[in-house]
């Protein structure tokens, strides 16, 4: 008689996704952190998938305790950021999502035209006005 073993079933498993911070300016890099529950140790295995929409961003190992990190720089604009666990062969795959809010970084003022203080050919300038120049020699 020959009796084979045959594999124990996955269990159960859930993904939590956060981003830090959610709201953001261009430039900026946003901390994506996947956490895994399971049952059994969710290590190992393919890992967690992010994407953007339906943009691949990369695919992170998980560590034994269920984490998955990624630093990420996005666009202008808003993400909808997917963390999708891929599962190993003790825990069923799982996902979670989440949004990154993405604005222009501010413009910094200009000068003000006509006014000028130590950088425009004399000490201060002040060419609206009624006062004179002052050239330092």
């Amino acid at each position: 008689m020959v009796a084979l073993a045959s594999p124990a079933a996955a269990v159960a498993s859930s993904t939590t996704v956060t981003a830090a911070p959610q709201s953001t300016i261009a430039g900026s890099p946003v901390q994506l952190h996947a956490s895994v529950t399971c049952a059994s140790d969710p290590g190992g295995g393919l890992g967690v998938t992010l994407f953007d929409g339906s943009d691949l961003l990369a695919t992170v190992p998980v560590a034994p305790g269920g984490q998955a990190d990624l630093s990420y720089t996005f666009t202008v604009g808003t993400h909808m950021i997917t963390a999708a666990y891929n599962g190993n062969g003790t825990c069923d795959a799982s996902s979670s999502t989440t949004t990154v809010h993405v604005t222009a970084a501010p413009v910094p003022p200009g000068p003000i035209p006509g006014f000028c203080l130590l950088a425009c050919g004399g000490l201060i300038n002040f060419t609206t006005g009624n006062i004179s120049t002052y050239v330092h020699t």
